[in-house]
């Protein structure tokens, strides 16, 4: 009794599993005759509805993640699940709210929307394992055909205010061929998922905008959806690769003011070390940004830096001039006065000589006495007397006495007199100029200011710079 009760519970669990195999087999082979059945006679050169209304197209996308985003190139790249959604009755097989799953082969046996990224730089599909594509069927014909792909994207920024910036890079999506008298995209009620969990390592996406619009082109009318992300950089990266190690280098700069001015080999190497850091420092920003022409806000604050380090280091300069430079005016002075003294005391001396000599060499008595008592009776009225009778120069007057005309020559030794008024206005604005000039007796006052002028004036450039940057 109990071997055939177990006989008969065997049997119809048998039975069933026959039965399911059966019906398994059944719809494979219904499934694979619809298939067929749908693909007969199917031109997937003509879109559906041809000749009649617009296609209509949805799009959605999904983030998977933001792996780069480059200055230099002006572009970012994107790992993304791209959506679509049309109905083509011709693939309608069924009342039923049914569903199948195909492969991504079976893409290329019906017809698929020719989208394309306008702004696409460079993209490839993901084929491990497989190709990743999908398309599923419904019942009244509706499709959905997605894929996975990592683009690059072209994104033109603005680099006024790096790195203290926000970009808004976009995404556009539009059919190659077909206008919108055939085609029309729009966007699904979500248009975008994933944003919320995308992470980057220096932009912070702050939100997104979908939009759309028609692209008038050579060849027609289209429709073209964008999707605008709004990326905000984050600051910390560069204060501590950039702005710190500027702000030390600077400051580092001021402690030559500390330093004895005698002390030429210390301030100097401690000038040209700063001056050189910076120039490294601008150096390794500009290597990592495009060659633009205008002016970012990381430039101005390096060239800032680098104006105060390098006024540091002309401010030795100024301390070392007038330290070294009064004393050798000083020292100059007073050897030139000991010249002129010379010069003075040998050109007497030779009119003495030369005087006694025309005297001596006078044939007669007469004739000495007669010179003698000119150059007694002229020495009253003229200077030049003094000199041989038959040549006389006078220093003072400037000019040469000549006893063949019995008068003075008027012959000028010094600079002319028309001298241009351009030329003698700049000597007096100099002279004035220099005049204002207040005279430091003391250097060690140019260091006592400069500890105090320095440090004020770049903390006054930095509140101003912040301020105008992030306020702004």
């Amino acid at each position: 009794m109990a071997v055939s009760i177990l006989v008969c519970f065997f049997g119809f669990f048998a039975v069933t599993d026959g039965a399911q195999v059966n019906m398994i087999s059944e719809r494979l082979d219904n499934v694979t005759q619809t298939i067929t059945r749908l693909l007969e006679g199917y031109d997937i050169r003509l879109r559906p509805d041809f000749g009649g209304d617009p296609l209509l197209v949805g799009m959605d996308l999904t983030i998977a993640s933001f792996d780069a985003i480059s200055e230099v190139n002006m572009d970012y790249t994107i790992t993304l699940y791209l959506n679509q959604y049309w109905k083509d009755d011709r693939l309608a097989f069924s009342n039923e709210d049914e569903c199948l799953t195909l492969s991504g082969d079976f893409a290329e046996k019906i017809w698929v929307p020719d989208t394309f990224f306008a702004n696409d730089k460079n993209s490839f599909l993901h084929d491990v394992t497989e190709r990743n594509k999908l398309v599923r069927l419904n019942g009244d014909g509706s499709v959905t055909y997605g894929m996975r792909f990592t683009t690059t994207l072209a994104c033109m920024m603005d680099l006024h205010y790096y790195p203290l910036d926000s970009q808004n890079c976009t995404v556009e999506i539009e059919s190659y061929g077909y206008t919108v008298s055939d085609v029309v995209m729009y966007w699904k009620d979500r248009p975008v998922r994933g944003v919320e969990d995308a992470e980057l390592p220096q932009f912070t996406v702050m939100g997104y905008e979908p939009n759309d619009r028609k692209e008038k082109l050579a060849t027609g009318v289209y429709q073209r959806l964008s999707l605008s992300f709004k990326l905000q950089r984050n600051i910390g990266y560069f204060i501590f690769q950039t702005y710190l190690p500027s702000i030390l280098i600077v400051m580092l700069s001021w402690v030559s003011f500390w330093i004895n001015h005698e002390a030429t080999s210390a301030r100097v190497a401690l000038g040209i070390t700063t001056v050189l850091t910076m120039t490294t420092i601008s150096t390794g920003v500009r290597s990592s940004l495009p060659r633009i022409s205008y002016v970012k806000a990381i430039d101005i604050y390096l060239v800032m830096c680098f104006v105060f380090v390098f006024a540091a280091l002309l401010e030795y300069a100024a301390v070392n001039y007038t330290y070294w430079g009064a004393r050798a005016k000083k020292k100059s002075k007073k050897l030139k006065a000991a010249e002129l003294a010379k010069i003075e005391q040998k050109t007497t001396r030779n009119d003495d000589i030369i005087e006694l000599q025309d005297i001596r060499m006078s044939p007669l008595p007469s004739i000495r006495n007669r010179k003698a008592s000119v150059r007694y009776t002229c020495s009253e009225n003229d200077p030049t007397t003094n000199f041989p009778p038959s040549f006389r120069y006078s220093r003072s007057a400037g000019y040469m006495y000549n006893y063949r005309t019995g008068g003075p020559s008027l012959k000028f030794r010094g600079n002319n007199v028309n001298k241009p008024k351009v030329f003698h206005a700049i000597r007096k604005g100099a002279n004035v100029l220099k005049a204002s000039i207040p005279k430091i007796k003391d250097v060690n006052v140019i260091d006592t200011y400069s500890r105090l002028i320095f440090p004020i004036t770049f903390l006054i450039f930095n509140v101003i710079y912040w301020l105008f940057y992030i306020l702004d």
